[in-house]
Formats: C-alpha cells, structure tokens, sequence
C-alpha cells in the first residue's frame, strides 16, 4: 500500500505544479521558487514529517522535500547553536545533495555532448 499512497502524493504535487505551469502561466523558476516555499511551510508547521510517514519516497523525491529539508536542518540546528545554527543547518542537511547534483552534472558533461 506504501506504493499506491507514494505515487498518489507524488502525482498530486507534480500535478499541483503542472496546473501553475498551464493554469496560471507561472514560469518554471516561480513554480518551482513556490513549491519549495510551501514544503518549508509545511515542515515548519510540523506536516511535512507525517505526509513523509504516509506517502514515504511519494513526498521525499519531489522538489517541495527540499524546502523541508531546510527547515528541518535549520531547527534542529537552531536548537543546538542558537542563530548561528539556522543558517548552517540549512547548509548539513542539504549539502551532500547539491553536491551530487553538481558532480554528477560535471560526469554527465564529461561523458556526453552538451548542447548550447
């Protein structure tokens, strides 16, 4: 069942950002700049964990995941270092995932012919 609930979640928020896309014309940098805001909101009203309990991999591969990974390390962090904490707790949690956007970007370039 953990399979039906993950592609249901994760088919209603592709489909929420689909429907910015062509409803409201909004560009892919607004769409994509509203649905990690609201995957902060959601995690900073304490949602955002119990949808991940739900709909596992169904709430943790789309980009609103990346919102509540930045909350979730900057409260945690903010527990234990104070201000300082918030901005590096954005920074541990989501750091190992950016990085392997970038270097696997550099692979991908290196081994096929980018275009442009």
């Amino acid at each position: 069942m953990i399979f039906f609930w993950a592609f249901v979640i994760g088919g209603l928020i592709c489909v929420i950002g689909q429907i910015m896309f062509d409803v409201f014309k909004l560009s892919p940098a607004h769409t994509l700049t509203t649905l990690v805001v609201a995957g902060a909101i959601l995690d900073g009203l304490g949602l955002y964990e119990p949808l991940i309990d739900f709909a596992g991999a169904g709430a943790t591969v789309p980009i609103t995941s990346f919102g509540n990974s930045l909350v979730h390390g900057a409260m945690q962090e903010a527990e234990k270092h104070g201000l300082i904490g918030v901005i590096t707790g954005m920074f541990e949690v989501t750091s190992s995932g950016i990085s392997a956007a970038i270097i696997f970007g550099v692979i991908g370039a290196l081994i096929f012919k980018p275009k442009g």
